[in-house]
């Protein structure tokens, strides 16, 4: 009789699960995550493994743009199934060697996780079978002040990250936050929101005839209003 072997499944946080919980080495010292992160936007990203082409591509591109994250409150957390010591090599090789698109001299600031046991790639779904049993593919979790999971997107180990487009999710979460609005395909701050649809027949009746010159409605359940790009910033940008 042919011998099954069975594979431990663990279950992935899903959008609006509490972030699951736990400590672990970086290189930027010990982590409790998320509670260190109480109050701000976090990033938890997974990469393959260190010393990769794709993965040096994308950390040298977080390096540019953490400022950028940052000053929307949202804070960068990486992690790979790699040791800690070889985490140092990678980035001071990095920082020390490759000029990429224009980057050089990358200094990566943020937290990269230690993951040796993969204890933290599997209680957020980030090892695949699929793709390897032995390293994380390129995960990412956007997770609100509350430490509430909000955004889930997975890339193949060949794929690298668009990160206009990370940083626009943060963006558009926190707008849709402020504002109690939803934010349409392809929003960029400036563009129009969607208006919540009306909860009554009267209401949305009442919306479809209003006067108010920043709102159209395109039917009754569909209407979006202007939100101008300096109103959404001044909420969600720190003041330099």
């Amino acid at each position: 009789m042919e011998e099954v072997k069975q594979q431990q499944v663990f279950a992935m946080p899903r959008i609006g699960d509490s972030a699951p919980e736990f400590k672990a080495k970086t290189t930027q010292g010990e982590i409790n995550f998320p509670s260190d992160y109480k109050g701000s936007w976090v990033i938890l990203f997974s990469h393959p493994a260190d010393f990769t082409p794709v993965c040096t591509s994308e950390f040298m591109t977080f390096a540019k743009l953490e400022k950028d994250f940052n000053e929307a409150n949202c804070k960068l957390v990486g992690l790979s199934v790699d040791g800690l010591y070889s985490h140092i090599a990678w980035l001071r090789t990095i920082k020390e060697k490759i000029e990429y698109k224009g980057m050089k001299n990358m200094e990566i600031t943020f937290p990269l996780i230690e993951d040796i046991s993969m204890n933290v790639a599997n209680k957020y779904g980030m090892i695949m079978p699929g793709q390897s049993n032995t390293q994380a593919v390129r995960a990412v979790f956007v997770i609100d002040p509350k430490g509430i999971v909000r955004t889930i997107i997975y890339y193949p180990l060949s794929l690298g990250r668009n990160f206009d487009e990370l940083y626009r999710v943060v963006l558009a979460l926190q707008t849709a936050d402020e504002f109690g609005v939803a934010t349409p395909a392809d929003w960029q701050p400036g563009d129009e929101v969607i208006v919540p649809t009306a909860g009554s027949c009267g209401a949305a009746k009442d919306r479809m005839e209003s006067k108010d010159e920043d709102q159209h409605c395109y039917d009754w359940f569909f209407c979006t209003r202007k939100l101008s790009k300096e109103k959404v910033l001044s909420k969600i940008l720190k003041k330099k």
